[in-house]
Formats: structure tokens, C-alpha cells, sequence
């Protein structure tokens, strides 16, 4: 369907959706954008105005800082999806395929975000301490090939396969993992790596069938760092990113209480004054944190996202009622997100709009506002929802929210991307609608402010194109690059280039017999800094 379907089709809840922006928490004052069609697009001015400086007061500044330009428009945003490995539920679809039938899965899904205009992967790598990619600490998954411990055949690597394919298309990988399940139901036999045979002492048996690790435990914390660490030091990934299972649901073990009796019994032992669900939580807090620390000591661009539960507690803010994910799975999600632990924040606001009691631009207002030191925050939405036919045009209408409230660096994360993939609909929707255009991921300015290089590049010249190819210096941190055009009486139009489409033939004369009067270009780097933008001399090839 068009765009102009879901526009109309979301009117129904326009009213309600304006009056809740209003009320909410978050910081911008500003109404949510309501154009379907196109990402975010702010015009710029092409060049930095430089003030005169008194010396004494500020130090000289450089001649890179006075000539840096601005890119003209601004095209961040962040489009992540994620794919589950857990139960086969994305890919692989059946663990016994072949290596073969994997890699042509996976590329297949690639294909399909690149050209649905995404920027990110998110990979499950970790779903029930295993491993998809070559590990020596823990087992290979029973989801990859069908056996736990068992190395798929003939022998590949499929995060190195992963990574490779996500960036030769522009996208960041970022590795998800489970940091205390130790066997889902659907992981049928527990092999003889497991860490339930391995190390019996460190999990504990729940009543649906699942085995936890136990977070009180020194060993566990200490085990989950350094698979964490494994994937950080030896694989050139973007991010580290952990989901909402903490201690479990409660459901997972009949409503009982956690069985962590021995290791609350040592802490009281030690002299431990804490209440036990005050030291559930600390436990927890202090293995983020800890996890924070060491990803940017190894590597300082980086990222850290946690997709917690999507309500924090009934009542924040007023109005939301839902499961008590403080009380419950002992997660002080808004702690993280105060101190500026992660790098970006992903509640899971799975909920319609019109859901009043877990109103998605209420609860995304509500943490936009708990934001105070400046992360991301890109919202986790549920694409399960436009299967029912009066949420159709869902999905569209969120993310414009998002770009309301979050309208310095918008984000959207897609659970899951099997019913894009499944409903030509909807995907077709978003791409005639809000993901019309690519979009750069929103730099980090607190892993990195430095800019990249302008890039090299080449020009020629043909009758009725120009002919721009861009030179990726291996020495450089260059990961993508944006060509910038514009026609006379028209705004800037844009191409972003990648390591596998490194070239852009431009018209010089436009659909509307408009003649091309300006063209620039900037290099972008691995945390989504832009280079100063430079026009290129063109005149001499027009015609």
C-alpha cells in the first residue's frame, strides 16, 4: 500500500496522539512530523560562520576547525532489525541446512534491509550460552547445526560472514546476546559443553524447562564478561547489545521466586545489608557497568545498547500500568539510562498507539525525558502488530512519532525481521513512506568527535551524466560516503555510497529540465562522524 493509505488510515489517532505529545515528559516542545514520505531532512548552511575569536579567552584555532563545512542537509537516522536465532525463529530457518542454504539466507536478508533503506543489523550470536561464531569458551549452537558443539560443515565462521556482508552494504552489526540464559526450551538435548553440565553449580533449573544462570554469582558474572570481551577483542563489530532477560520472567519458573538461596545466603554472610531484591538489582547494575567499562577500554567506538522492557514501573509516568520489570526481572533500566552507561537505549514499546495504559508515544516520551545525559534513545517496535487490520499503517505512524519526540537523533529498532520480510505490504509502506530515502546512523559524539578525512574521489564526464567514483583509502576509517547534489530551483538531493556501490552516475539535467548546479561530497566514519563537505569544481563538465 502507498503512503497516503497509512497517513489516512492513522488520522483516526491523530488527535489523541497530538494531545499526548503535549502531556508527555519528553524535552522537545516541537509537534511530531506528520510527512510520510521522506526521513528526516533539515536544510544546513554549506559553511560554518566564524567569529572572531578574543585571544586571550579561547585557544587558536586550527585552519582544518575555521574552513570545516557543514554538510548541507541532515540525513541521520537510525534503522535497525533484529534477526533471532533462539528457536530458529529468522535464520538459519531449520538447523540442518547446509553452509551453502545459510549464507544464501543471510544474504538474503541483507539484500533486503539494504534495499529497504536500513542501517543496522542486529544479530542474535548468543541465545542460550553457545555461540554462532567460532568460540573457545563456549559451545557451538544447537540452533546453527543441529547438535551442540557441533561446527557447521564445510567449516565457516558465520559472524565473520555476517559482518563482512552487513558492512560491504553500509550497515553496522551489532552482536546480541543473552548474558544469563543457559538453555531455552527449544535447545532440545543440553550438550556435553553445555555450562548446565559443565559447571552445574553456577545454574538453576526453572519450571518451564529453561535453565538460568545465577547474576549473585561472582563466576557467572565473571563468565559472561569474558564471552562478551571474546566477541569485542577478536570481531570487528559496531555494538554489543543485550535484550530484557535479567533474572527471568517469573512465569518462566511457575510464579516461584528465583531459586538463588546460596548465593543470597553467602552475601548475608559476608556482612551484605542489602534488601534481596536491592542486591538482585545491584547485581545486575554492577554487570552493565562493568560490561560498559571494559567494551570501551578494548575498543572505544564501540557501542553498548540494552533493549529492556518497555515499562520501567506502573505509574512512570502516570497512567502506564504493565509488569514491574524493577520488581519483576530486578532491572533498574533507567539507572543505566541516567548514568550514561549504554551507548543507546531500546525499551521495547511493543504496544498500538492507542493503547492507553502502554501508549507508545507516552512511554517514549516518558524515557526520552529520563535521557539526561544525552544517549540514544531508538525505540523497539513490534511488526507483528500490522497482521491485524486495524493497526494497518501502525508502523509508519511510529516511527513519524519517534522523529517527533526524538527529533535531534531519531531511531527506530524492528522486532523482528521475519514479518517484514513476510508482508510485501508493509514493507512496501515503509519504503514508499518513511524509509523512502537512506540514512546515515546518528553519530556518537561522546565515543569520538574526530572527523574523517574528505575522501578521494574520481570525475568523469559523458554526454548527459557525471560520472563520480569514490577511492576508499584503506588506511582511513572511512566506512561509507555521502555524494550531495542539487538542480537549479530545487533542494539537495542525495546518494550514500558503501564499500559494494562506490559509484553514482548524476544527470546534468533533471526531470524537470532543471540543470545540475552543485555537487559535494563527505566521507563518514565508523561511529557516524561526517568529514568537512566539499563542492566539487563541476562547471568545466556541464555542458
Amino acid at each position: 500500500m502507498g503512503s497516503n493509505f497509512i497517513f489516512s488510515n492513522s488520522l483516526r489517532s491523530l488527535g489523541f496522539i497530538v494531545l499526548i505529545l503535549l502531556m508527555n515528559a519528553c524535552k522537545s516542545t516541537q509537534a511530531v512530523k506528520t510527512e510520510p514520505t521522506e526521513p528526516k531532512v533539515v536544510e544546513k548552511e554549506t559553511e560554518k560562520p566564524v567569529e572572531e575569536i578574543p585571544e586571550i579567552e579561547q585557544p587558536e584555532e586550527t585552519s582544518e576547525e575555521i574552513n570545516f563545512m557543514e554538510p548541507p542537509i541532515d540525513i541521520e537516522e537510525f534503522r535497525a532489525a533484529w534477526i533471532a536465532t533462539v528457536a530458529n525463529i529468522n535464520w538459519p530457518s531449520r538447523n540442518d541446512l547446509s553452509t551453502e542454504a545459510q549464507k544464501k539466507e543471510a544474504i538474503a536478508m541483507l539484500d533486503f534491509l539494504e534495499k529497504h533503506n536500513f542501517n543496522a543489523v542486529i544479530l542474535q550470536v548468543r541465545p542460550q550460552a553457545d555461540a554462532l561464531y567460532e568460540s573457545d569458551i563456549e559451545p557451538w549452537s544447537y540452533f546453527l547445526t543441529g547438535k551442540s558443539g557441533k561446527a557447521p560443515q564445510p567449516y565457516y565462521d558465520p559472524l565473520e560472514f555476517w559482518i563482512e556482508e552487513a558492512h560491504n552494504r553500509g550497515m553496522e552489526l551489532h552482536v546480541w546476546l543473552n548474558p544469563y540464559r543457559a538453555h531455552h526450551t527449544t535447545g532440545k538435548e543440553i550438550g556435553e559443553k553445555s555450562i548446565v553440565k559443565t559447571h552445574p553449580g553456577l545454574v538453576r533449573e526453572l519450571k518451564n524447562g529453561m535453565w538460568w544462570m545465577d547474576p549473585g554469582s561472582n563466576q557467572v558474572q565473571e563468565h559472561s564478561a569474558n564471552v562478551v570481551m571474546d566477541i569485542v577483542k577478536r570481531y570487528d563489530i559496531d555494538a554489543v547489545h543485550f535484550d530484557d532477560y535479567f533474572y527471568p520472567y517469573a512465569s518462566y519458573n511457575g510464579k516461584k521466586d528465583f531459586p538463588d538461596e546460596n548465593s543470597w545466603q553467602k552475601y548475608v554472610s559476608e556482612g551484605g545489608e542489602l534488601s534481596r531484591g536491592d542486591w538482585r538489582r545491584k547485581n545486575v547494575n554492577d554487570f552493565i557497568e562493568r560490561i560498559a567499562e571494559e567494551i570501551k577500554a578494548e575498543k572505544s567506538y564501540v557501542k553498548f545498547g540494552i533493549s529492556p522492557f518497555g515499562i520501567w514501573r506502573p505509574g512512570f509516568p502516570k497512567g502506564i500500568s504493565g509488569m514491574d520489570q524493577y520488581e519483576e526481572l530486578y532491572a533498574d533500566a533507567k539507572l543505566w539510562l541516567n548514568k550514561g552507561w549504554i551507548d543507546y537505549f531500546t525499551p521495547q514499546l511493543y504496544w498500538p498507539t492507542n493503547q492507553m495504559k502502554q501508549s507508545f508515544p507516552v512511554l517514549l516520551g516518558w524515557w526520552e525525558s529520563e535521557n539526561v545525559v544525552g544517549r540514544h534513545v531508538w525505540p523497539g517496535i513490534n511488526l507483528g502488530l500490522e497482521e491485524k487490520e486495524e493497526h494497518k499503517g501502525e508502523i509508519a505512524s511510529q516511527i513519524l512519532i519517534s522523529r517527533g519526540i526524538l527529533r535531534d537523533n531519531p531511531g527506530t529498532v524492528h522486532w523482528n525481521i521475519g514479518p517484514l520480510m513476510k508482508n510485501d505490504s508493509l514493507a512496501k509502506s515503509l519504503l514508499n513512506g518513511p524509509y523512502h530515502r537512506n540514512a546515515l546512523v546518528p553519530a556518537s559524539p561522546w565515543l569520538d568527535e574526530e572527523v574523517p578525512a574528505v575522501p578521494d574521489f574520481k570525475l568523469k564526464n559523458s554526454a548527459d551524466d557525471i560520472h563520480l567514483s569514490w577511492i576508499q583509502n584503506e588506511l582511513e576509517e572511512t566506512f561509507r560516503c555521502v555524494v550531495y547534489y542539487r538542480y537549479e530551483n530545487s533542494g539537495w538531493e542525495f546518494k550514500i555510497l558503501n564499500l559494494n556501490s562506490k559509484n553514482i552516475e548524476i544527470p546534468k539535467v533533471n526531470t524537470d529540465k532543471n540543470k545540475l548546479e552543485k555537487v559535494g561530497i563527505t566521507a563518514v566514519d565508523r561511529t557516524g562522524n561526517q568529514s568537512s563537505f566539499k563542492e566539487l569544481e563541476i562547471e568545466k563538465l556541464l555542458p
